[in-house]
């Protein structure tokens, strides 16, 4: 009897072709569905709630392309349905209201320049975050004048041109020339001015000029960074009785003429161009006395048009003369008249301003008459 081989080693589970093996899976884990893009769009729209139909109108469709495709995002799209139509009732309310016409004029004034330093109007006052009214400013800060202020706007107007932006120093001839020359229609009163205030404005930037700005904003400031202006420098139609305004606007003829003095400091330096100046300071006299004698002044005010005639004399002699120490006498007998103190009663008596001004001298024999600047 044969005897069989003995049995091959047995374990627990048995062996061959078709038992389990320890391994891996063959192939990769499955993966999961994609989020819908519509849904977080519409989610995105209404959180920001800027165009919540839309925002509604793609959380519906995100909706049934889920159902349809197996997507994930259900969620995103839900939140983004209610959110939309909640901003929905926000616009409707709003539109009911007035509410959005007030945002977008809100809005409009903003790119205009308003609550700006370029919003500022005649006759306004205002303070500066620095305190500063040189270099660049982008705010600024509207108080009544009877306050402590920083500046007061006396004129604005536009600089010509639509082309490029002309340059720094062509916005700033053309702001010097024609603030300074606007000053005595805001300023009557020459005598008025504060010795510590100057002519100051707001221009143009090149940033500011391709958006359409044009605007010179024209400023009466103090010459001391630290100082301040309290109360209004206006002195014009809008402040003066008809006396006052009268007597001011014959004033101005001749204050223009006395500040329009020669570039060259001596009379030595051009005496033609020194006697031309003397000629027009005549000349304006000649109108002012004209003016003055035109009005009728009530019986308190004493005008006077004695020493400006004699005043106007000087003046004439001055124009004619050729050699510089006559021309210095005459010159300073010229001030005194202008200064004398029947002018001063004649102010007094007007209620106007009896503190004359110093203008810029012709020469050095004009002691301290030249002078206040503006």
């Amino acid at each position: 009897m044969s005897i069989p081989p003995p049995p091959g080693p047995q374990g627990q589970y048995p062996q061959g072709p078709y038992a389990p093996q320890w391994g891996h899976p063959v192939g990769p884990y499955p993966r999961q569905a994609p989020v819908s893009g519509l849904a977080i769009a519409a989610f995105v729209l209404g959180v920001l709630c800027f165009v919540p139909a839309v925002g509604l109108v793609l959380g519906l469709i995100a909706l049934v392309r889920i159902r349809k495709r197996g997507q994930r995002g259900k969620g995103f799209a839900v939140a983004g349905c209610v959110l939309s139509s909640l901003g929905l009732a926000l616009w409707a309310l709003t539109l009911s209201t007035g509410a959005v016409a007030d945002f977008w004029d809100g809005f409009r004034d903003a790119a205009r320049g308003e609550g700006t330093a370029y919003a500022l109007e005649k006759g306004e006052c205002f303070t500066t975050p620095g305190g500063s009214l040189r270099g660049v400013t982008y705010d600024v800060d509207q108080v009544p004048c009877a306050r402590e202020h920083d500046g007061e706007v006396f004129a604005v107007f536009d600089m010509p041109g639509d082309g490029s932006y002309p340059g720094d120093g062509a916005v700033t001839s053309v702001a010097d020339a024609r603030c300074y020359g606007l000053v005595g229609e805001y300023a009557m009163d020459a005598w008025a001015l504060p010795d510590d205030v100057d002519v100051y404005y707001l221009t143009p930037t090149s940033h500011t000029w391709s958006s359409g700005d044009r605007e010179i904003t024209c400023l009466f400031g103090n010459t001391d960074e630290r100082g301040n202006l309290t109360g209004s420098l206006r002195n014009d139609g809008t402040t003066l009785d008809a006396h006052q305004l009268a007597y001011l606007e014959a004033a101005r003829v001749l204050d223009d003429a006395l500040r329009s003095t020669p570039e060259s400091e001596y009379f030595e330096d051009d005496p033609i161009v020194h006697q031309a100046w003397a000629g027009r300071v005549e000349k304006a006299l000649t109108e002012q006395i004209g003016m003055l004698g035109a009005h009728s002044w009530p019986s308190t005010s004493e005008q006077p048009v004695t020493e400006l005639e004699a005043a106007r004399k000087e003046f004439a002699a001055a124009e004619k003369t050729p050699d510089a120490d006559p021309f210095y006498e005459h010159l300073d007998k010229g001030y005194a008249l202008i200064e004398a103190d029947t002018t001063v009663m004649a102010r007094e008596s007007l209620g106007l301003d009896t503190t004359p001004p110093v203008y810029e001298d012709s020469g050095d024999g004009g002691g301290e008459s030249p002078g206040k600047e503006v």
